[in-house]
């Protein structure tokens, strides 16, 4: 009888072993977007995946799952899961739909939200904006902005930047910037850009009669000339090739990459306003 028990109890630790997920995934909310991203990481990452969702939980304790899960490797799907992985030890991070990807260290790898810089700034050259507005967060963009500032010396152009810590102090910032640059450029920053002083930048826009690049379509129907959008299934697709190179055994190059899909879309009733000529405005999204 206790033959047939230990058989049994081996057999279900074979087992159990067996079924363990090589991959966790921990996604910060459950959104839309990132579900999106999630579908591009599943479909080029054929690897058995468990999936937390951190808003479900009042407090998970990351490290004893990961203890007890025991994973290959661990994807973050947004900055919260991201930060929420930093007293994980010994079980290499990826990192994807994070914001502040380069404020972390220790990533094994990770894909970026944020659009190479140079992609900004061909554009801007082409309208011939050779001022650019930014307003940012150093605590969360400094890193970005020093990319940006090495891609725009060679691209002969001047980064005007506004450093805010607060949202409030978003509208004084603004107002310092008039007649002072050629275009503004809204980076995907959650202090500087956020439902409250959205507006603000449209109406600088139209007042200085400037345009604004943005992150996001949808702020083409406010007020923007131009968006960079990262198409965030292959966003998922492009984390997903990175881990699986980690899971063979081999660290990908670059290891922290930049979405490799944007689409450029153009607001063609601002570009009329703003007397850009049509065809300047085709030259855009010519491949």
């Amino acid at each position: 009888m206790r033959a047939l028990l230990l058989l049994i109890v081996t057999l279900c630790v074979t087992v159990s072993g067996a079924l363990a997920s090589e991959i966790l995934v921990v996604q910060s909310l459950r959104s839309p977007l990132y579900d999106e991203a999630l579908r591009g990481l599943k479909e080029s990452l054929p690897a058995r995946s468990r999936t937390l969702v951190l808003s479900d939980y009042a407090d998970p304790d990351l490290p004893r799952v990961v203890r007890e899960e025991r994973p290959r490797l661990i994807v973050a799907i947004g900055d919260t899961a991201l930060s929420a992985l930093r007293k994980v030890r010994g079980t290499p991070v990826v990192s994807l739909m994070a914001l502040g990807l380069g404020n972390h260290s220790g990533l094994a790898a990770g894909v970026g939200l944020a659009v190479k810089p140079e992609q900004y700034l061909a554009v801007a050259k082409k309208l011939r904006a050779h001022r650019i507005g930014i307003v940012y967060d150093p605590s969360r963009n400094e890193w970005y902005l020093k990319l940006a500032r090495q891609a725009a010396r060679q691209h002969g152009v001047d980064l005007v930047t506004r450093e805010v810590h607060d949202p409030r102090q978003t509208l004084a910032q603004l107002e310092s910037l008039k007649g002072k640059v050629d275009a503004l450029w809204l980076l995907p920053d959650p202090t500087a850009v956020t439902g409250e002083t959205l507006e603000a930048y449209f109406l600088f826009s139209q007042s200085q009669a400037v345009p604004v690049l943005s992150f996001s379509a949808m702020h083409l129907k406010l007020g923007a000339l131009v968006a960079l959008e990262v198409d965030r299934f292959d966003l998922g697709r492009q984390t997903g090739e990175m881990a699986q190179q980690l899971l063979q055994g081999v660290v990908p190059d670059p290891a922290l990459a930049a979405p490799r899909r944007v689409t450029l879309k153009v607001n063609d009733a601002v570009a009329r306003r703003l007397n850009y000529p049509t065809e300047l405005i085709q030259s855009l999204t010519r491949k």
